[in-house]
């Protein structure tokens, strides 16, 4: 099981690179890539989803890219997670493609919400500008 997706890894990558950047400063998906060692051809597929999903301010043009739209100490790891991936959630419980009938009352699923519960309290916790 992959808890982090190959989309969530580079956004945060990204985001982390440019947390270290002046506040408000522009960075280009060509800066990012040659100093981050990611693939161009998906950055800018995320880069461009975290600007709709309001993390990025994206500028067009000659001069353009990307900014941080707010501080990197308020960006959590758990909003990056979300728009890539969804909500985390351990108990989701599938079976051949149908949803497990013992859902209510499997004490495996209590348990598997407890710890997706923590994991996500303690990730929401994790920001950009923590890392």
């Amino acid at each position: 099981m992959n808890f982090i997706s190959r989309d969530t890894d580079y956004a945060v990558r990204a985001l982390m690179f440019m947390a270290k950047g002046e506040k408000g400063e522009i960075i280009t998906v060509d800066e990012i890539v040659r100093r981050e060692k990611l693939p161009e051809r998906f950055l800018r597929r995320i880069l461009q989803k975290l600007a709709k999903n309001d993390i990025l301010v994206s500028y067009k043009g000659k001069d353009g890219g990307f900014s941080l739209s707010k501080d990197a100490d308020r960006i959590r790891i758990t909003d990056i997670i979300n728009i890539f991936q969804g909500h985390v959630d351990f108990a989701k419980c599938l079976l051949k493609g149908r949803k497990c009938p013992n859902t209510n009352s499997c004490s495996f699923r209590k348990k598997l919400k407890d710890i997706g519960a923590y994991v996500n309290k303690e990730l929401g916790k994790i920001t950009i500008g923590s890392l």
